[in-house]
């Protein structure tokens, strides 16, 4: 019985076998070539046409393209179908992949909170520097979505031979301006010479060639297509009909309008010899339009366009010499387990790297006792390569070898001098600028400095080094200067100004960072030198005097938020427990001219924060929040007491909550803990509409915090999402305040 069911599996193996490679080999027809021209954004449109064509049965055993052409058409050559080319191509954050912005999932928080704290960010460079052919994005980005999307097919291969359909894509030299041809190489590094457009990405160098976008020599590839063999050609183009003066009315179009001219090179002689020319209409878009709107409308359109030559197409079937039992090659996805299994290494190699970043890498990953390599490991040594040794790019790419494979690890230049940028301003601290300044250092054991300047009511001057060494943790050092200007309100009311320098010294042995989190634990110290204080005749009196504090700190920090101020889905969770003495053990009370009072033990402060996002479709979230602060111990310090108001938290002291309906800054109890609902909805696509209602406990002490009535707040705001960050205002009411707030905000919070 077993042995008839084998033979019945095997027949039914056999039997697929011989449909799947119902090809130009198995039957007597002619070979067909897909022909995908360049357009940027625009070559979206292909994949809607090879869906049609995969529809129809169209047998296609050659590919060449050319930009966004070479892209869908190599990875429709290594097995991905026109549908996992659809889903790849949406699921993309194409804001992301076309800048050379960092991977937030291998960023830490920190990394993250500069991303969305400053607008303007660029290099600074002291001296002399060797300088490279250049473009605005250096394309980092997508060179790793190409090296990752080829998984398995990343290394030097025969195009003809290694890929599943022979496949060649075209650059352009410009040291001599002369075309060059990929039929050979590493896939993802030809994809990204193929669409080097120039001005905006940089070129590839690939010896002693410069290669940019092939459209300026060859943007319609039909004779690569026909010196590879093909008898039947099939073009798709994606360029608009011809402009006339009155079209070129910005600078936009006039820079479109050069590359179309520019991409006419051989392109009537190419059209000659295509059997049949699918003409895709894009007009409306442009090589930029690279939003979900617009990609979901150009596969549409290429779709579209497909189907209205759907007759043209089966007509073809007669000339390649096959029918309707015919049943074309079916290609999917690359196999399964090329993310998971693990390949014989045989050995190590380093390009463009320092013998210290070397021997950093070979005792961080044992590499001297590997003897095997998977996707995960592969990625794990790239970031290492970025985000420890500051290497702007990063590769590791594995060569034949035997048995084996010997794995490459390949740098790109070190990152330079970072500068950062931010400006904001609101009704409450109207103006303020911050610049950041990240510098690494090349160092056996890498240091990275990071140093910050904000000038406004409120000043901050910081100063961090950090040491990334082989084990798990980033043990970092910081000193800051802060001069606080700070209004204190009553019940809505100004109840009185202070201003004080702050002096922290902060040491961090432990500070642990995976992908959305981040532990901290050690010592600081902190001095308050008292500036002066304004009361007015009815305010509340309040200590304050010069002291230092010495204070034990855990903090745990979890982000997975998709957006840092309008998250849809995602949570956050942060934690943070303090023991704060002024001798290392004990928090002794002075009098306001230093006598000592008496000895107390140490103030302990608990604090965490808990919300998640819940989105209801597309464009609506519920976000609800939990959080509260606790102090206990005799003596409670006026600087660390709780206080509640505005938006965000630590926004101008640390240990600030928000509540809704209470726009400026007011001092609470000693035990405060709240809740919170935001609804969030999005109109258009940077539109967002903010409701919020909170409700919170307060006491002196926790078994009296039910005794207090429950204080109410709620709060409706608008913002725009700006490329500088939130603008728009917010209005509330509370029952603490009895009275309503209006604030204004323009720009990232800092």
């Amino acid at each position: 019985m077993k042995r008839v069911l084998l033979l019945t599996i095997a027949a039914i193996l056999t039997c697929g076998m011989i449909n799947a490679n119902n090809d130009s080999t198995a039957v007597n027809r002619k070979r067909v070539a897909v022909v995908l021209s360049g357009g940027g954004a625009k070559g979206m449109a292909h994949i809607g046409v090879l869906k049609v064509l995969e529809k129809a049965g169209i047998p296609i055993d050659i590919v060449t393209g050319t930009s966004m052409g070479s892209i869908v058409g190599g990875l429709y050559a290594i097995g991905y179908n026109a549908n996992a080319l659809d889903s790849i191509v949406r699921m993309q954050d194409w804001g992301y992949v076309i800048t050379d912005k960092e991977n937030l999932h291998n960023q830490s928080l920190d990394d993250r909170r500069k991303q969305n704290t400053y607008f303007l960010t660029t290099d600074l460079i002291f001296g002399k520097r060797k300088v490279s052919a250049g473009g605005l994005i250096k394309g980092k980005n997508l060179a790793e979505l190409f090296q990752r999307l080829c998984t398995g097919y990343t290394d030097s291969l025969d195009f003809s031979r290694d890929l599943r359909i022979p496949f060649a894509c075209v650059a352009t030299n410009i040291i001599d301006n002369s075309e060059i041809d990929f039929h050979s190489g590493r896939l993802p590094q030809a994809m990204r010479a193929s669409m080097s457009i120039p001005a905006a990405f940089a070129p590839v160098r690939l010896g002693d060639m410069v290669l940019v976008d092939g459209g300026l020599k060859n943007n319609f590839p039909a004779d690569i297509a026909r010196e590879m063999g093909a008898d039947i050609i099939i073009g798709v183009t994606v360029q608009g009909t011809p402009k006339v003066a009155d079209d070129l009315g910005n600078t936009m179009t006039i820079i479109n309008q050069i590359i179309d001219v520019n991409c006419k090179n051989k392109y009537a002689e190419n059209l000659a010899i295509t059997d049949l020319h699918l003409q895709v209409d894009t007009k409306g878009y442009s090589t930029a339009s690279f939003s979900t709107e617009a990609i979901d409308s150009l596969i549409r359109r290429g779709e579209d366009m497909a189907m209205h030559h759907w007759d043209e197409i089966i007509a073809l079937k007669q000339k390649i010499g096959i029918d309707e039992s015919f049943r074309p090659t079916v290609h999917y996805p690359l196999r399964p387990k090329v993310l998971t299994e693990k390949q014989h290494v045989t050995g190590f190699s380093f390009e463009n790297m320092t013998p210290q970043a070397e021997r950093f890498l070979r005792q961080k990953f044992h590499l001297s006792k590997t003897d095997s390599i998977d996707a995960k490991l592969e990625q794990q040594l790239t970031t290492s390569m970025r985000m420890d040794l500051f290497y702007q790019t990063a590769e590791c790419r594995l060569e034949p070898d035997g048995d084996g494979v010997h794995v490459v690890l390949s740098a790109g230049d070190r990152k330079s001098v970072q500068i950062y940028g931010g400006v904001r301003f609101d009704s409450e601290e109207y103006a303020a600028v911050e610049a950041d300044l990240d510098i690494p250092m090349k160092t056996a054991v890498p240091l990275y400095t990071d140093i910050t300047l904000r000038l406004g009511k409120r000043m901050k001057a910081r100063a961090e080094l950090t040491i990334h060494p082989r084990s798990f943790t980033r043990p970092t050092i910081s000193y800051s200067f802060l001069r606080n200007d700070v209004d204190v309100y009553r019940k809505g009311d100004r109840d009185y100004s202070i201003r004080y320098n702050q002096f922290q010294g902060e040491f961090l042995p432990l500070n642990f960072n995976l992908r959305h989190f981040n532990l901290k634990a050690g010592l600081r110290w902190d001095f308050m030198h008292k500036y002066n204080a304004l009361y007015s005749a009815t305010s509340t009196k309040v200590t304050f005097k010069n002291e230092h504090f010495l204070s034990y700190r855990a903090r745990i920090n979890y982000n997975s938020e998709d957006n840092w101020y309008f998250a849809t889905r995602g949570a956050r969770f942060n934690a943070e427990y303090a023991y704060v003495t002024n001798d290392f053990v004990h928090l002794n009370e002075r009098a306001a001219n230093g006598t000592k009072l008496g000895e107390r033990t140490g103030m302990h402060e608990i604090r965490a924060d808990w919300r998640m996002s819940f989105s209801i479709g597309s464009r609506f979230t519920l976000q609800p929040m939990l959080y509260g602060r606790m102090l206990y111990g005799p003596v409670i310090p006026t600087v660390f007491s709780n206080t509640i108001g505005g938006d965000w938290f630590n926004h101008y002291v640390e240990q600030q909550m928000p509540f809704a309906g209470i726009g400026n800054m007011e001092y609470i109890d000693q035990q405060f803990v709240a809740a919170q609902i935001k609804a969030q909805q999005r109109i258009g696509k940077n539109h967002y509409v903010l409701l919020r209602a909170a409700a919170g406990q307060r006491a002196d002490k926790l078994k009296n915090l039910i005794d207090h009535r429950t204080l109410i707040g709620v709060q409706a705001a608008y913002y725009y999402n700006t490329i500088a960050g939130p603008l728009g205002g917010t209005v509330g009411y509370s029952t603490h305040t009895k009275s309503p707030y209006f604030y204004l905000n323009l720009g990232y919070v800092f």
